[in-house]
C-alpha cells in the first residue's frame, strides 16, 4: 500500500482490514476505470450507497489509486450540493415543510452540479462546494476547495447517484411513520419523485460508469448512521442525538429502500455489503 493510501486510511480511521476493501474492490475498480477508453471529457463514475456504507471512504481511496496510476481524479459528493439552509426553508414554505430537512431529491442545487461537472472537464481551477453537516449549511465560497482542471475522472459519490423515480403508484402506501403523519397527502414524496423524473436526469445522465454498494437491508442504515454521526460529532463538533436520527433516516428510507431493490438490476458494479460491512459478494469486477 502506498503512502498517500496509507495516510488516508489513517486519516479517515479506517479499520485494518479496510485493506480487504481495497485489495478486493477498489484496485480492481481503478484498473477497470483505468482501462476503459478515453472520452471527449472526464469519466464520471457513480458510487452510489446508503448512508454509512463507506462510500465516502471508498470514493477517496479510489481517487488515490487512479492518481497511482497517472490519471487526474477527483470527488464530487451530492452531500455539497445542498440547498442551502434558506433556500430549503424557502421550498419547504412552497412545497412542504418537510423539503426544510436535507435528504431526498429537490434539496440539492442540480443546476450548480452541472456547472461544477462542466468545469472539472476544463482547464483551469474549479471551485468545488462544501457543505458544512454540523451547522447544516452550504459553507461560503472562501471554503470550498480548488481542484485543477481538465480532470480524467470524476467520482460523484452520494446515497441517491444515479437513481431513478419510483412509478406513481408505488408512492401511494407511506413506508414510514413520517410519510403516515406528516407526509399523509403524498405531497412530500411526489414532488421529490418528480424532481428524479425531471431536474436530476441531465446530472445522473453524465454518470458513465455506476457502482452500488449495497446495505443488507434497510434496518441496518439506523446503526451505521449512528456510527458516522459520532465520527462528525469528533471532527465538526455538534450532531444529532439517538432520537433525532431515528427520525432524520427516516427521510432517506423510501429511496434507499428502492435503489436497493431497483439499482443492482443495472448497475456496473455491485457490492453486496454485510452488517458489519463485510464484503458479501462482488460483481463486475
Amino acid at each position: 500500500m502506498n503512502s498517500a493510501l496509507a495516510d488516508y486510511l489513517a486519516t479517515e480511521r479506517l479499520p485494518a482490514d479496510y485493506a480487504e476493501v481495497v485489495e478486493r474492490v477498489l484496485t480492481p475498480m481503478a484498473g477497470r476505470i483505468a482501462a476503459a477508453p478515453r472520452g471527449a471529457g472526464p469519466q464520471v463514475v457513480g458510487i452510489t450507497g446508503s448512508q454509512g456504507s463507506g462510500k465516502s471512504a471508498a470514493a477517496g481511496a479510489l481517487a488515490i489509486l487512479l492518481r497511482e496510476a497517472g490519471l487526474q481524479a477527483a470527488v464530487l459528493s451530492i452531500d455539497d450540493l445542498y440547498l442551502t439552509r434558506a433556500e430549503r426553508a424557502a421550498l419547504a414554505a412552497r412545497v412542504h415543510p418537510l423539503f426544510a430537512t436535507r435528504g431526498v431529491p429537490g434539496t440539492h442545487d442540480v443546476g450548480l452540479g452541472l456547472a461544477v461537472l462542466d468545469s472539472l472537464g476544463a482547464p483551469g481551477e474549479t471551485a468545488v462546494p462544501r457543505f458544512d453537516k454540523g451547522g447544516d449549511d452550504r459553507r461560503p465560497p472562501e471554503q470550498w476547495d480548488w481542484v485543477a482542471g481538465p480532470l480524467d475522472v470524476i467520482l460523484f459519490e452520494g446515497w441517491c447517484v444515479g437513481a431513478r423515480p419510483q412509478r406513481p403508484a408505488a408512492l401511494a402506501r407511506p413506508v414510514n411513520d413520517l410519510e403516515r403523519d406528516e407526509d399523509p397527502l403524498g405531497v412530500w414524496r411526489r414532488y421529490a419523485n418528480d424532481q428524479l423524473a425531471g431536474p436530476y436526469r441531465p446530472l445522473f445522465a453524465r454518470i458513465g460508469l455506476q457502482v452500488l454498494l449495497r446495505d443488507p437491508g434497510f434496518e441496518t442504515v439506523l446503526g451505521w448512521r449512528r456510527q458516522q454521526e459520532a465520527k462528525l460529532r469528533e471532527r465538526e463538533g455538534g450532531g444529532q442525538s439517538d432520537a433525532e436520527l431515528a427520525r432524520f433516516v427516516q427521510f432517506y428510507e423510501r429511496l434507499t429502500r428502492h435503489i436497493d431493490a431497483e439499482m443492482p438490476t443495472r448497475a456496473d458494479v455491485v457490492v453486496q455489503l454485510g452488517p458489519e460491512r463485510e464484503i458479501r459478494s462482488i460483481r463486475g469486477l
